[in-house]
């Protein structure tokens, strides 16, 4: 069995990566990894899922999992990432369990893992489940037999739970602005309209109406054509755009210009900073995040701290440094104090809230960040870690390091889950940044042809 946890949870191809019955055997070694060692009450258990048609064969192999370790579960049915994330800890669950593959196209699905309180699972916690299932620990577990089995329970009103929440949230009403939400046909559909209007905003919902096919089908945080023809359409203040799972945001301003997680990061940093909200004046992102956030937060006074990509390293950064606001370029957001998790409906609110109670326009408030021309190739190799570690390489990095000196920067890094290594360049122009990368990426080809 090769790695089961990517960036994000166990993902794959529904029922065919993804099988039910290894749904069903992760689900077992996570009650037993996670739950608490003292079983004086049997562990308990959130699961939700997000609109695919495959989440219904899933959910019901990880409750049957679940239950046949002797954990009780509750089910929240479709649900955003996040709603899971706060109702496990809201519930005091031992964990819980979101069915999405995110971003990922309709035939793909997956198991995001939330240990209690609602947090993403550490490295170590995720090697110890692999383990377990590969080691096909779950047939040597005692199986509880009468009372013992753990039993199921339907939660109705999980989405008020998580709507009062995540509104109770805002210093500022929205009132006056008009947004239109791109739901991507998924876990946001009923969640997302309704808490913008609970907070006083003219909602516009566009993609809101899943069928478990249409999910993420040209709509979304990565298919913004419809959302900038909507606001144009509807004369709207903003669009917002988020992905199956809504753990993502992404904005677009009344002229139908797009505003990244990068974006968003600095208009929220500079509204937390003048709240006295944004702790030790620092803003934690991914080393994937443009230089020009970097120099826009220095021109501010605001600490950037880098991570290696990916949220969960984000959150773990947040949670270890006891601060207040990161993410990543791609749209997700941690606002620790709000939610355990990224949060796109979150975010989409605060980000409003900023644009209400300044009366700046979008456009005006995302303009303190300048982005420099980024190009990315993904370069397909034999061998990523060969690719990447090449001397021949890495000497070719140096001397575009060399050139382009604080004007630009390089980054290359294999893929964690695809025979790939992504070359990305910034620049300050586009055609030094795709000559340079190029360049780049013709010597980790010749250092692992395929």
């Amino acid at each position: 069995m090769g790695r089961l946890f990517g960036t994000d949870g166990v993902r794959g191809r529904a029922n065919v990566d993804l099988t039910p019955e290894l749904a069903l055997a992760v689900a077992v070694a996570a009650a037993h990894t996670l739950a608490e060692s003292d079983r004086s009450h049997p562990p308990l258990a959130v699961v939700g899922r997000d609109t695919r048609a495959s989440g219904e064969m899933l959910e019901a192999a990880v409750v049957a999992g679940l239950t046949s370790a002797g954990a009780n579960v509750v089910r929240v049915g479709v649900l955003p990432t996040p709603a899971v994330a706060f109702l496990t800890a809201e519930a005091k669950a031992d964990l819980g369990v979101m069915l999405s593959a995110s971003h990922n196209p309709m035939p793909d699905n997956g198991i995001k893992l939330f240990a209690a309180g609602g947090h993403k699972l550490p490295d170590e916690i995720e090697a110890q489940i692999e383990a377990a299932v590969a080691a096909n620990a779950t047939s040597a577990w005692d199986r509880p037999t009468g009372a013992g089995v753990g039993r199921v329970h339907d939660l109705l009103d999980g989405a008020d739970h998580y709507v009062q929440h995540v509104v109770g949230t805002l210093a500022h009403r929205l009132d006056g602005l008009k947004v239109v939400v791109d739901c991507a046909n998924g876990a946001a559909s009923e969640v997302a309209p309704v808490v913008y209007r609970e907070a006083g905003a003219e909602v516009v919902a566009i993609h809101a109406e899943p069928d478990g096919l249409n999910i993420n089908d040209d709509c979304g945080s990565n298919h913004l054509d419809a959302l900038r023809a909507a606001v144009v359409e509807h004369g709207a203040h903003l669009g917002i755009a988020h992905d199956g799972d809504a753990d993502r945001c992404v904005a677009v301003t009344a002229d139908g210009v797009e505003v990244d997680g990068d974006e968003l990061m600095a208009i929220l940093a500079l509204a937390m900073r003048e709240a006295g909200t944004l702790t030790e004046d620092t803003l934690v992102a991914t080393v994937m995040s443009n230089l020009g956030l970097r120099l826009a937060m220095s021109a501010e006074g605001i600490r950037l701290v880098e991570t290696k990509v990916g949220d969960r390293y984000v959150l773990e950064e947040l949670r270890a440094s006891g601060l207040a606001l990161g993410g990543e370029q791609s749209g997700h957001i941690v606002m620790p104090a709000h939610a355990t998790t990224g949060d796109g409906v979150l975010t989409g609110l605060h980000l409003m809230a900023r644009m209400a109670a300044t009366g700046r326009t979008l456009a005006e408030l995302a303009a303190v960040l300048t982005k420099l021309p980024q190009v990315l190739i993904n370069v397909p190799v034999s061998d990523r870690t060969v690719g990447a570690a090449d001397p021949t390489v890495r000497a070719e990095v140096a001397r575009a390091e060399a050139e382009l000196g604080e004007t630009g920067r390089v980054l290359l890094r294999p893929s964690g889950t695809e025979p790939l290594v992504r070359v990305m360049v910034e620049a300050a122009t586009e055609e030094t940044a795709r000559t340079v990368a190029e360049r780049i990426a013709t010597h980790v080809r010749t250092a692992s042809p395929v």
